[in-house]
């Protein structure tokens, strides 16, 4: 979240902000909760105090034996009592409604983050790699993952309903194998690698800004009061909440590899075939906790990238990078980066990564802080990416990798995980 004190003087940024990703936010409603929470609180702390120093008048009293006097202090400190009571069951719903309204407000907008209201409004920043030019007659990762019985769909919709899938043999493998060489490059850079929990509290979504907005996406446990989890960013954000860090020998540089779940609500009818939007997905996500200086963040935002495009070199698979506009970002991100990867069936790019920066957003939510060098608390900055999703990264590497004879070439990078094939053979 925003700081609240910061709000109260630039409240037109904020609902430029808001107006440019397309969120609804009530800033004059908060700002008159938050001086009439403020008011409250002064009456409230204020009426405590006076009842405190007559209670401890009324002591005084009954060791002098002065009863009248401490009986007519008695009537007194009832009566703000009757009065406390009132004030704070207002001051509880001020309290209450202030929260639910900051938890509302977006994040800022990167000045050099492009204006729009959809992806077709995001700017290509690089290009990367030569699309394959076929010399026979293609197919698509579905038709590929059946022919060598990878993928099944169709007992997947049978057993678990739309948007799900199995996949076996080579399609496991291979699934495995691009997670797995995912966590060895992240290792060798310096990252702590995690299993996170999938169950979570609705703290630990709320602390990461994925809720409230993002509820409809989420699935609930009720019996349990937890929800699962749609990235392993939130577990990871909320490994120290609540907790100083040391930031002294430089960034906190976490990553998990993580099922995931989400519902995929309001894309009814977008990318039903194959396995480009499904509700059960693996993902090994990279996260950042970094000293609050923008310079910094945008140091990390370039490494998280990087680290993406290197897995997607490693991989051999062209790819383009792009800067998300306004309304097409999350509500939580002040700047983020995009990459898609060349899918020969859609005859276009499709998103297979993601880099954001929220500066200190998730930070204040979390209460996630750090000491600078001159020993003063500051909330840290966080940056978060997805270094690969699975089974969506199959997608590209089973069509740019198909071959004459019907088999999957396979890069030199996965054959230690996939038992030294070169390719997966044609059946």
């Amino acid at each position: 979240m925003l700081d609240i004190k910061w709000i109260r003087n630039n409240q037109a940024l904020v609902q430029t902000a808001a107006a440019r990703k397309g969120v609804t936010c009530h800033v004059e409603e908060l700002l008159l909760v938050d001086e009439k929470k403020r008011e409250l609180s002064g009456q409230v702390d204020q009426l405590r105090a006076e009842r405190n120093r007559a209670s401890e008048q009324i002591a005084t009293y009954m060791s002098q034996k002065k009863s009248q006097e401490a009986e007519r202090l008695k009537e007194q400190v009832r009566g703000w009592n009757t009065q406390l009571a009132v004030l704070e069951a207002e001051l509880n719903t001020h309290e209450a409604r202030f929260k639910d309204l900051m938890l509302k407000i977006p994040n800022l907008v990167s000045p050099n983050t492009p204006i729009g209201a959809s992806d077709h409004e995001n700017v290509e920043l690089k290009v990367v790699g030569t699309k394959p030019a076929f010399e026979f007659e293609t197919k698509d990762h579905l038709q590929l993952g059946e022919a060598l019985d990878m993928i099944d769909v169709a007992r997947g919709v049978k057993v678990a309903g739309s948007r799900n899938y199995y996949l076996k043999g080579m399609g496991l493998y291979l699934h495995r194998a691009v997670q797995q060489l995912a966590i060895d490059l992240l290792t060798d850079r310096g990252f702590t690698v995690m299993d996170v929990p999938l169950m979570v509290r609705e703290e630990t979504l709320l602390n990461a800004a994925f809720f409230p907005a993002g509820k409809d996406q989420t699935y609930e446990l009720q019996a349990d009061h937890t929800w699962l989890v749609g990235t392993s960013e939130g577990p990871l954000i909320s490994y120290y909440a609540g907790e100083i860090v040391d930031l002294s020998e430089g960034p906190i540089q976490l990553a998990a590899v993580s099922n995931c779940f989400r519902k995929e609500a309001g894309s009814a009818g977008r990318d039903v075939r194959g396995l480009y939007r499904v509700h059960q997905f693996a993902k090994v996500e990279q996260v950042i906790l970094c000293e609050n200086r923008e310079e910094e963040a945008e140091r990390m935002m370039g490494l998280i990238t990087q680290n993406a495009e290197d897995l997607l070199a490693l991989l051999e698979l062209p790819y383009r990078v792009v800067a998300v506009c306004s309304g097409d970002m999350g509500a939580k991100n002040y700047k983020q980066f995009d990459i898609e990867t060349w899918m020969p069936s859609r005859g276009a790019y499709g998103e297979t990564h993601s880099s954001s920066s929220l500066l200190d957003f998730q930070a204040r939510r979390s209460n996630l802080r750090y000491r600078d060098k001159e020993g003063v608390l500051r909330y840290c900055y966080t940056l978060n990416n997805t270094a690969v999703a699975s089974p969506r990264i199959l997608i590209p590497l089973l069509e740019n990798h198909q071959q004459a004879d019907g088999s999957i070439y396979l890069p030199p990078a996965l054959r230690p995980y996939m038992r030294g094939l070169e390719a997966i053979p044609a059946p």
